[in-house]
């Protein structure tokens, strides 16, 4: 199949204060496309599907940004120091731990921390929920691990017997 990526976009009267967050305060790697167009590579994504009804619809929300991260308040907390506007509350719902981002020029994104498997190529943090760190793989069958790449880059020696 021809399709190699996403691209994503933002619509703001903000255009360069939101650039700059992007590049300084998210810290995303980029390129100049011409004119100072900046360009933005993304960590890892997914996409769902939601079904067209519930209050999201009705309120004229087709597409929704979320950025993921594995602890949200540790995140939230990174983030509010370098001076993002994130709303005071994190919801738990049941999919995950949700607050949302106000971005210049009156964007505003999701940061949300999963609680289930995710389809992205993105290791699960030693906190990462039993829930998340199930993640079913639906694309291709898993190359057999060794012992030790099962138990991450240093194994674990066995317990001396007396």
């Amino acid at each position: 199949m021809a399709i190699t990526g996403t691209h994503m976009l933002f619509y703001t009267a903000e255009a360069e204060k939101l650039r700059a967050m992007l590049r300084d305060v998210f810290g995303f790697k980029y390129v100049d496309a011409g004119g100072g167009w900046l360009i933005f590579a993304l960590p890892p994504s997914e996409i769902g599907v939601h079904p067209g009804e519930g209050p999201n619809w009705e309120s004229g929300i087709r597409h929704e940004i979320s950025f993921m991260c594995d602890d949200i308040h540790k995140t939230v907390a990174e983030l509010r120091a370098k001076g993002v506007s994130i709303d005071n509350s994190i919801k738990t719902e049941s999919y995950g731990h949700t607050t949302t981002l106000h971005l210049p020029g009156g964007c505003r994104a999701m940061l949300y921390q999963p609680l289930h498997a995710i389809a992205a190529h993105i290791p699960p943090s030693p906190k990462a929920s039993p829930r998340r760190a199930k993640k079913k793989s639906t694309t291709a069958t898993p190359k057999k691990k060794t012992a030790t790449a099962r138990r991450g880059r240093r194994a674990k020696k066995a317990p001396r017997r007396r």
